[in-house]
């Protein structure tokens, strides 16, 4: 399905299942396919998924405009107005963790139920009060360390087998503009959600990979405990895409916290 957002980009996402509203978002140059186990299992039990893939993102529309994470937070306001949800489940892993912390950076938590944040460290730039950030990334080699990420292996175990083929047979030939989207890259790493994420009234449960190759698994705990209802779980055995790698373990889990 596509949605036209304000300024004119067309944005691909999935409407699948009924029940009790829930976002789901991906990470950096990442596909909405990765999270094939989710959409099932979710639109199963209750849930009406909704799966974006963000502007530059899977097969959304390629374009030079809004790269940064304030559009991308708006584009989140966008889709749901269009679709008139209210009171969503909302989840992402990696950037699109931080486009959650984006939107209600802008919109607050009233219209959101739940949150769900996968191995994405609210503060990627390290200072020696927070030690939690993305590589050895810091204010004396920010913006271009960041960039250093692109030659981390992001999976400690492989991958589910049909969510893999299903990335790629979503991809196709296409190629993520790298060079395009560096704005948006840097504009990510600068951020800082801690003053957002203090001021969140809903539940949030922060998860990290034990195994994650970007940062300490630990920032999922610190997270929590600056949150008034916020949860922790360091997955084990796990890297960054922890919905894939450990794909039962994570539906379990997702599902325990989204319960009312």
């Amino acid at each position: 399905m596509q949605f036209i957002t304000s300024d004119g980009v067309k944005l691909e996402y999935d409407d699948v299942g009924k029940g009790q509203p829930i976002l789901i978002m991906t990470g950096y140059a990442g596909y909405k396919e990765i999270w094939r186990s989710q959409v099932e299992v979710l639109s199963q039990n209750g849930y009406r998924v909704i799966n974006l893939d963000r502007r530059n993102h899977g097969r959304s529309e390629t374009t030079t405009k809004g790269l940064r994470m304030s559009r991308q937070g708006k584009d989140v306001a966008e889709l749901l107005e269009h679709l008139n949800l209210k009171n969503v489940d909302i989840m992402g892993n990696s950037m699109g963790a931080a486009i959650i912390w984006a939107y209600c950076s802008l919109y607050g938590d009233s219209n959101l139920h739940k949150v769900i944040s996968v191995d994405q460290s609210p503060k990627m730039i390290s200072e020696p009060d927070w030690p939690y950030g993305l590589l050895d990334l810091n204010w004396d080699n920010f913006p271009k360390a960041s960039e250093r990420m692109y030659a981390v292996h992001t999976t400690y175990q492989r991958i589910n087998d049909e969510t893999y083929k299903a990335v790629k047979e979503a991809q196709g030939d296409r190629k993520f503009d790298y060079t395009l989207n560096r704005p948006l890259l840097y504009d990510h790493a600068f951020q800082d959600w801690r003053d957002v994420i203090s001021l969140l009234n809903i539940p949030v449960l922060f998860m990290s990979g034990g195994e994650s190759p970007f940062w300490s698994p630990e920032h999922a705990v610190v997270s929590a405990k600056l949150c008034r209802n916020g949860e922790s779980l360091i997955v084990p055995e796990a890297g960054h895409i922890i919905m894939s790698e450990r794909q039962d373990y994570f539906n379990e889990k997702m599902l325990e916290f989204l319960a009312d």
